[in-house]
């Protein structure tokens, strides 16, 4: 089993970071007009808003966070580092084909979903099978992982189309999703000391 660099550790610590702190900060310089419980981050990132520079900057934070720890994500089934690449990919896309300020977009909205459906499934495609495998890339774990995301996507979409809470389920969903690559690293970090304390 091949070990994660440390960077990569600390690439997937940055990607939940950057984009909290990235909405909240930008939320607080757009004032009480807007909504955090209602509206999503992307409205954070159209142009012209207060925060518009410090939500992009966010998406393109995680998106090379994301890129990075695929990249040092060796222990993990290729598809599934592919796949949590493309999240990456779509959240450096996200950032430039912003929402419109007048309202919603099929190219943003379909970046999005997207998005939110390589990072549900990059824990499942990513796991592997064996005694030696880390505990996060164990298939049990990925597959309660990948569920978990999807159930939060699904919650997402359900809240948007009522016009409820679409805020409150966005951040829900795209915090596990960021997380998790976090978990992963950390887990296989975990696992080679382990391993190195055995021989």
């Amino acid at each position: 089993m091949r070990s994660v660099p440390k960077w990569a550790l600390l690439s997937s610590a940055c990607a939940p970071a950057a984009l909290i702190i990235g909405w909240m900060v930008a939320a607080s310089l757009e004032g009480p007009d807007y909504d955090p419980a209602a509206q999503t981050i992307s409205v954070l990132a159209a142009p012209g808003g207060s925060g518009y520079w410090v939500m992009t900057g966010a998406f393109i934070a995680l998106g090379v966070c994301h890129l990075l720890t695929a990249w040092g994500l060796r222990p993990a089934a290729i598809p599934g580092r592919v796949a949590l690449a493309a999240g990456g990919v779509s959240a450096l896309v996200v950032a430039g084909v912003p929402v419109p300020t007048s309202g919603g977009s099929l190219s943003h909205g379909s970046v999005t979903a997207a998005g939110f459906t390589v990072l549900a499934a990059w824990p499942v495609l990513a796991a592997r099978t064996g005694g030696s495998v880390p505990w996060a890339l164990r298939p049990l774990p990925s597959l309660g992982g990948t569920a978990v995301m999807a159930v939060g996507a699904a919650w997402f979409l359900l809240e948007t189309h009522l016009h409820g809470v679409a805020g409150v389920a966005e951040r829900a969903v795209t915090t596990l999703q960021s997380v998790w690559p976090f978990v992963v690293a950390h887990s296989c970090v975990r696992h080679s000391a382990r391993e190195a304390l055995r021989r």
